[in-house]
């Protein structure tokens, strides 16, 4: 088989179900006014999808452009997929030029499952490598709902490592935020801190609970025993 867009494109076109195609618009909101407007499927699953990237793993960045570039959501991921496994067994010129790429093409980062299938595992890492965070700042504080959303979840390779203070800071500042997509991911972020340091995620809830969207607390608080879990709810009322 040939290495190149074309064919992991067709690869995918030969997995394509016209059912899930029909239903995936209505999951990611691609209706008019919605956050994925106007994004296209063909119907692949993400196992499909997975898979597929083992045998493109080596596609060469000029390809996987390619796939970045594509108005098919599915073509977009692998492309992602793709920079992620490259990234994960690269050198550290390697994971350079892999970090390089995936910012100059964010524009093909544009709706959930694609920030989370790539800025913890990319940019998270790398970050957390070069002890240089002041990009999720600028993301964090940016117009831009995927840049936001990118901010608070690359944080998570932080939390893997045991490191907190990133999430903290940014769920801080994207604390008021209006949309849901980012009160999840940043409760869901506080969740994974709270997995692992308990203290510390009630700290930080103790401090904002009252001030913090419902959805955020719930997604935040979601592990926690049904009293405990009562007590923080009944601090937004």
């Amino acid at each position: 088989m040939k290495l190149d867009a074309a064919s992991a494109m067709r690869s995918l076109r030969e997995l394509a179900d016209p059912e899930k195609a029909a239903f995936f618009p209505r999951f990611f909101k691609t209706g008019k006014g919605q956050y994925g407007e106007g994004d296209v499927f063909i119907g692949v699953t993400v196992p499909q999808i997975r898979t597929t990237v083992k045998v493109f793993q080596e596609l060469p960045l000029s390809e996987v452009e390619k796939l970045l570039d594509h108005k098919i959501h599915e073509f977009r991921l692998l492309g992602l997929l793709i920079l992620v496994r490259q990234y994960e067994y690269g050198d550290t010129t390697v994971q350079k030029k892999i970090v390089r790429f995936y910012l100059d093409h964010l524009h093909a980062v544009n709706n959930w499952d694609l920030v989370d299938s790539s800025a913890r595992q990319i940019l998270g890492a790398s970050l957390f490598a070069s002890k240089e965070t002041t990009i999720l700042d600028r993301f964090a504080h940016s117009k831009d709902l995927w840049k936001q959303r990118i901010a608070i979840i690359a944080t998570h390779y932080f939390i893997m490592q045991g490191a907190y203070d990133e999430t903290l800071r940014i769920a801080e500042i994207l604390l008021h935020h209006p949309h849901d997509l980012i009160h999840k991911a940043v409760g869901w972020m506080l969740r994974e801190v709270g997995n692992r340091d308990r203290k510390i995620e009630e700290k930080f809830l103790k401090k904002h609970a009252a001030v913090m969207p419902r959805t955020m607390l719930r997604y935040a608080i979601e592990k926690f025993d049904p009293a405990t879990k009562k007590r923080y709810m009944t601090m937004k009322n």
